[in-house]
């Protein structure tokens, strides 16, 4: 029987930037679900590369005296050498100066001249260099690029376009009929917003008096390079070979286009209405994640700021790195890195929880049976409740899979990893030991602790493979992890009894806190180590804070779904509000203000990022901004209508 394909990519990143952990961000997460898919049996490709065209490369090749070919021979090394660091599994890396790239993007151009869908006229507008984009006059802010702020030069030149605009009906069309198409939902929301206003033809050429370096056109050579974004996007097909090698392949349409939300409209716009152009189906899903930012700002070089990722793996290691960034903070919302936090995951997370499992497992394995998994033998009212949290577990993880909700599927695999811990302390097995009945027991109850510690490590592959593999070697099974597959979990009792177990070191030994003390004071991030010194004199201030204080406050906009008043409480109400790419619940104290029916609809500010607390025995997930006068307690809102999950700024 055939294997069913998978096709997933990352974008292809620019090689003038230096990978930074925004870029490691998106591969890993593509990487996660290549690495699942893989294990659920499919034929899985996964795509990243680089993107080596353009007026900044050109500019950056001629700083350096060198030539642009041998400028970007140099750079694109820089990302294929990291991803090699954070065990990225993909199955091609595509430069857009390859010449089985270039082909592909001929042929496409040559077929849409051929057809009349590119058209040659004289231009006049506003082009920003560093984005290597036009605007018109309207799409001006303060008469700079609406994209990165910066001044724009008028240009009057002669340039071939693509005519994006007569396909714009058939693309909202689309974007409504295939909800799963742009997610998350705000951003599906966002493009249907820009979509509202005429869709422009899309300038595809740049004159080579200009920029010479670029694939030039096939029906005008000499004066004319393509468009880097024309170029660039078309790497997602290029890689399979011809046009008719695309159609014939099982691989297109790819399932997920994994990219930041500052590429949402090529991808979504650009990228759609060319695949409509030569006839070939759109990608299943465009999924644009958020932005990692440093004390609320967005990383920058100027600033100082960029977290490198090869530090971070010197410092910590690749799978804390990998395990942290997708637990941390929710795929598709912005999310503020900080040292202390990661700290934080390592000693909770994956010290206390994860290694505490494994390592007092092998351990009483060691004490009790020689290190050899005995056979199980007498049942106990514990057993069934451990087996059946892992069948919700797998079952659950595996839906998840399909939202791409990373954060949400460690939370659920560290619920089962909590379950495992629970069922040994209530077991007891160091007083089991102490009878011969006892031992009978204990042969079971240390046969489930082992394996729920291999049902783990299967599920938890995918994020921390490097980890995964050493939980195995030291439950003493020979069998790699890809061979077992999700089949194996999905019966309880694959392991066989008689393996004989190889402890080793703590896979995650905690930081304690002098040495988290010392991570911290080294951190130097913006060029600055704060001192106690300075932080007395800020928060001595008449209780001014500073504009990073300010920044950690994660603003969204909500969208509220439910309400009802909590029963004793004559304050509170319980709402579920929608943030665009999940749902919570939140308890707000203004039941004396509004009744549950007012509420429902309503977009509010929530608090998104406060830590969670309980309220008459609930659990609220975030905070409602209010504000009050006199007796009168009033929501805090807007003018108009914003989509949930916005960042309120």
């Amino acid at each position: 029987m055939k294997k069913k394909t998978f096709f997933i990519t990352t974008p292809i990143y620019y090689v003038n930037d230096v990978p930074h952990i925004g870029h490691a961000y998106t591969t890993i997460a593509a990487d996660v679900v290549a690495r699942y898919k893989r294990l659920a049996g499919y034929d899985v490709f996964f795509l990243t590369g680089t993107d080596e065209h353009g007026q900044k490369v050109q500019q950056a090749a001629g700083q350096s005296g060198k030539d642009p070919q041998a400028h970007v021979d140099d750079l694109h090394v820089r990302f294929k050498e990291l991803w090699v660091r954070f065990n990225i599994s993909n199955n091609d890396f595509i430069r857009t100066t390859e010449e089985r790239h270039k082909k592909v993007v001929h042929e496409i151009l040559q077929k849409l001249y051929d057809e009349g869908e590119i058209y040659k006229k004289n231009y006049e507008g506003w082009y920003c260099m560093p984005d290597e984009r036009f605007w018109t006059e309207k799409d001006l802010v303060d008469g700079n690029c609406p994209e990165c702020g910066r001044k724009v030069e008028k240009i009057n030149e002669s340039n071939y376009f693509f005519k994006m605009g007569q396909h714009r009906d058939w693309l909202v069309d689309y974007i409504n009929q295939n909800e799963n198409f742009i997610q998350p939902k705000s951003r599906r929301n966002e493009i249907l917003g820009f979509l509202k206003q005429p869709l422009d033809d899309l300038c595809i050429s740049r004159p080579t008096e200009r920029l010479s370096w670029g694939i030039p056109l096939p029906f005008d050579y000499s004066d004319y390079v393509t468009y880097v974004w024309f170029d660039a996007l078309i790497n997602y097909i290029s890689t399979f070979g011809t046009l008719d090698k695309i159609h014939a392949c099982d691989y297109w349409p790819a399932a997920h286009h994994l990219i930041g939300k500052d590429i949402l409209t090529t991808h979504s716009v650009y990228w759609a209405t060319m695949l409509k152009a030569i006839g070939l189906p759109l990608p299943q899903n465009i999924f644009a994640h958020g932005w990692w930012t440093v004390n609320g700002q967005k990383m920058s070089k100027s600033l100082r700021n960029v977290v490198e990722p090869n530090h971070l793996i010197d410092q910590f290691g690749v799978d804390v790195i990998r395990y942290f960034l997708l637990r941390e903070v929710p795929f598709g919302l912005d999310g503020d890195f900080s040292h202390k936090a990661l700290i934080g995951r390592i000693n909770s997370d994956l010290a206390n929880n994860l290694g505490n499992l494994l390592n007092r497992t092998l351990n009483m394995l060691k004490k009790y049976f020689k290190g050899e998994l005995p056979k199980p033998d007498t049942k106990g009212d514990e057993d069934a409740p451990l087996v059946a949290k892992s069948a919700e577990v797998i079952k659950e993880v595996d839906r998840l899979y399909g939202e791409l909700a990373y954060s949400k599927i460690l939370a659920k695999i560290w619920e089962f990893l909590d379950a495992g811990n629970i069922y040994v302390n209530d077991t007891a097995p160091w007083n089991l030991a102490k009878t011969d009945d006892g031992k009978k027991r204990l042969a079971t109850v240390l046969y489930n602790a082992s394996e729920a510690c291999r049902v783990i490590a299967i599920l938890i592959a995918p994020f921390m493979p490097e980890t995964a593999d050493k939980m195995m070697t030291q439950l003493g099974i020979d069998t790699p992890i890809e061979k077992q597959g999700l089949d194996s979990i999905k019966k309880w009792g694959w392991i066989k009894s008689g393996t004989q177990t190889h402890q080793g070191a703590q896979i995650f030994p905690r930081i304690d806190d002098k040495a988290a003390a010392k991570i911290l004071e080294s951190v130097d991030i913006g060029g600055n180590v704060e001192t106690k010194a300075d932080q007395k004199s800020e928060s001595d201030d008449k209780g001014q804070i500073t504009i990073d204080d300010f920044m950690k406050v994660d603003l969204r906009t909500a969208k509220i779904l439910e309400a009802e008043n909590v029963k004793k409480s004559k304050k509170l109400i319980k709402l579920k509000v929608d943030l665009g790419t999940e749902q919570r619940q939140v308890l707000a104290g203004i039941a004396e203000a509004y009744e549950p029916e007012q509420l429902v609809g309503r977009t509010v500010i929530l608090v998104a990022n406060l830590k969670p607390a309980k309220l008459m025995g609930l659990e609220s997930q975030g905070m409602i901004l209010a504000g009050s006068n006199g007796d009168a307690i009033i929501l805090g809102g807007f003018d108009s209508d914003l989509p949930p999950g916005v960042r309120v700024k």
